[in-house]
Parts: C-alpha cells; structure tokens; sequence
C-alpha cells in the first residue's frame, strides 16, 4: 500500500491549484507531441526527421533551464507563468492554423514545436520552485514526488487523448485542443497566489544564474546527480523517439495505436511516481536508480521482440514504471540537496541535464535507426540501459537526506 503521507501535501490548497494546472498543462503538451510526431509520419518523413520533434521539444527546456530557474528566483511566479502560457497559446493556435491550411512542413512543425518548448522551459522551474514555498519542508519530497506524479498522470491519459483527436481531426485538432488546455490553465492561475510570498533576489539574471552554476558546481551531490540523470535520458530516449515509427512502420497502425503505446508508458509512469515516496522510504537512492534502469531496459529491450500488442502494453507501462522512479529520483534529489534561495535554479539545471538527454538522444537514436532499423535502435537502448547501472560504482547517487540548510 501507498505510504499516505505521499498525499498529504495536497491538503494545502495553493499546492492543489499548482499541481491542477500542471496537470492541466502537460496534458495539453502530451497531445501536442503526439499531433506533431504523426504529423511528420503520415507526411512520410524519415526516422530522424521524426526523431527531431522530441529533441525540439526537450533541447529548448535544456538550453533555457538555468536562464528560466533564474527568473524563477528574481520574479513573480505566478506572472511568469501566465505569460508562458500565453505564448504557448499563440503558438498552439498559430500551428494549428498553419496545418490546417497546409503549411506546415518539417521546418514549419519542429520550429514551432521549439517555440512552444521555451514556454516549458520557463514553466518547469517556475512550478518546481514553487512547491518549495507551498508545503512545509517536511513533505517537499511527497510534495515533488506528486507534482511528478501529476506530469505522468498526464502522460498516461493524454497520448491517448491525442492519439484520438489526431485520428478523428487531424493533427491540427491536436494542436486546438492543446491551446484550449492552455486556456483553462490561465483561468485556473489567475486567482491562484502563494500563501506566503518568498523574497526576490534582486541581482542581474547573468550573476543569478552564475550563482546557480556555483553552488551546482561545487556541490558533489548535485554534480552526481546531474550527471546521472543526463546518461540516463540520453541512453533511453530511443523509446520515445522512434515510437511513432514503431507504430506505423512495425506494427503497421495508426495514430491511435501510437498514442496507446505512449499511453502504456504513462500508465507505468503513473505507477512509478506514485511509489516513489514508498520506495524512497525502504531503499537507497543508488539501489532505486539502479533498478528502474534494469527495468526500463529490459521493458525496451522485451517490446522489439514485437509480441503481440497486449504484451507491448503490459511491458511498457513496466518500461515507463522504471523510467519514472529514475527521474523523480533525481528531481526530489536535487530539491533536498538546494538551499531554498537556489531551489528555482538548482530544479532548473538537473531538470535542464535530463531534457537535454532526452534532446541529444533523441536526435542520435533517430539516425541509428534510420541507418539500422527501429527495431534495432529499441533493443540497442535497451540493452545499454541493462548496462548503465554500472556506472553507480564509480558515481554513487548521494542519500536521500540534504543537510540542513538556511
């Protein structure tokens, strides 16, 4: 059973509105991503051009992570929110009229797609730091580990959503459902405000964030877990990469297929994260990373064998299970190791390190299965993340304890 402590944050009613539109938000995002990717398969695109949409989507949350964990820092979170999601709507609306109209190109989807995704980037650190001020210390690990779990509740319901949309609508269906998302995200913060507002720190955004890299920097643990988020993503983008092909080319379906199999991997990940706090309470932050790369790579390595579609189901949503413990591991880790001056930035970097793996993994998977076959790049990942806890020997996640911290 679930410790309930993971939920007690929730009692907090600016934490519940916070964790609503987060939510709300990557629902819209998720079907977003689904709408793009089959947009470029059903234009006939090769794999690494299919490829590029994860890495348009993930390489600006990489390259903006510390410039918007700054911001996080110096800002009023709740304007930097709202005006991120403005600009994610204009874009969604702009991008859905440009299909529909049949402008939208590969140079037309993933530029746009990079658009939306500095919206992302500035959101993730803004919500992520956010949690530090909106739930007493004592339940920041539950609090992190649900506002986690509510990115992959959103990832187990909206591929699916999407996929559905897209077969019904198109592709810029997807893209206007996603500005609607957007749209009641905005109505849903407007009123929203912390119970109490944190200081602001008044330097320049170029010292802020040298700060940031300081701290990061000369801090082992942080540096530890950076590193190990960043190898992690970057071994196992090539699931979510080559997943539309998958789809299309493999097992020879269509969108909604595709969106079911990003579904199953979101339904493991709803798993994981809602675990995280139990597992967190019973083993080592070393032993949970080691063992969700063993799954996730064993889930990878089991779906290129192509069983039947049941059977690819049941071994994603395992793949996604593991996949998740991994990366709230390294989130909450990285929360507990920041002063809460830092949070913003500290939340931003790790988060930078694992969307910037996602980003150049899912751009070198792609060109190894369009030179080597989809089938080929699932189980070459697979088995490299069956692998990949070896480096704990040499680089040991740090404990789930942070020293105290002012």
């Amino acid at each position: 059973m679930l410790n309930t402590t993971t939920f007690a944050p929730l009692r907090h009613r600016a934490f519940a509105v916070l964790v609503a539109s987060s939510l709300l938000a990557n629902v819209g995002n998720t079907i977003q991503s689904v709408g793009a990717s089959w947009h470029l398969t059903e234009q006939g695109q090769p794999a690494d051009v299919v490829a590029l949409v994860q890495t348009a989507y993930n390489l600006p949350i990489m390259l903006l992570g510390l410039p918007a964990g700054a911001w996080s820092d110096m800002v009023d979170r709740k304007k930097l929110l709202l005006t991120a999601l403005g600009g994610m709507l204009a874009v969604s609306l702009l991008l859905a009229v440009m299909v529909g109209l049949d402008m939208a190109g590969p140079a037309v989807t993933i530029t746009l797609t990079a658009l939306l995704a500095c919206g992302v980037a500035c959101m993730i650190p803004a919500v992520a730091s956010s949690v530090n001020f909106v739930v007493p210390r004592t339940q920041l690990a539950a609090a992190v580990a649900l506002n986690i779990l509510g990115f992959n509740v959103a990832r187990s319901f909206g591929p699916a959503l999407g996929g559905a949309v897209t077969s019904l609508g198109g592709a810029s269906a997807a893209f206007a459902v996603n500005a609607v998302a957007y749209l009641l995200v905005i109505a849903l913060l407007w009123r929203w405000s912390f119970p109490v507002e944190p200081p602001r720190n008044k330097g320049k955004v170029g010292s802020v964030m040298a700060e940031g890299l300081r701290h990061a920097f000369s801090s082992r643990e942080i540096r530890t877990i950076m590193l190990r988020g960043f190898t992690f993503t970057t071994t196992g983008a090539a699931a979510w990469a080559v997943m539309p092909l998958f789809a299309s080319e493999v097992l020879g379906k269509g969108s909604f297929v595709y969106g079911l199999l990003l579904a199953g991997l979101g339904v493991g990940a709803v798993i994981g994260a809602a675990s995280a706090t139990w597992f967190r309470a019973r083993y080592s932050a070393e032993a949970i990373i080691r063992a969700s790369g063993v799954i996730y790579g064993l889930g990878c390595l089991l779906v290129a064998l192509v069983p039947s579609l049941p059977a690819i189901m049941l071994l994603l949503v395992l793949a996604g299970s593991g996949w998740v413990q991994a990366l709230s591991g390294f989130a909450v880790s990285g929360q507990l190791w920041a002063p809460q001056a830092l949070a913003g930035r500290v939340a931003s970097l790790v988060s930078s390190v694992t969307f910037g793996g996602i980003a150049v993994g899912s751009w070198a998977w792609g060109h190894f299965a369009d030179a080597q076959g989809i089938t080929t790049a699932l189980l070459a990942s697979g088995a490299a993340m069956v692998v990949l806890p070896l480096i704990g020997l040499v680089l040991r996640m740090p404990a789930h304890e942070a020293p105290q911290q002012g």
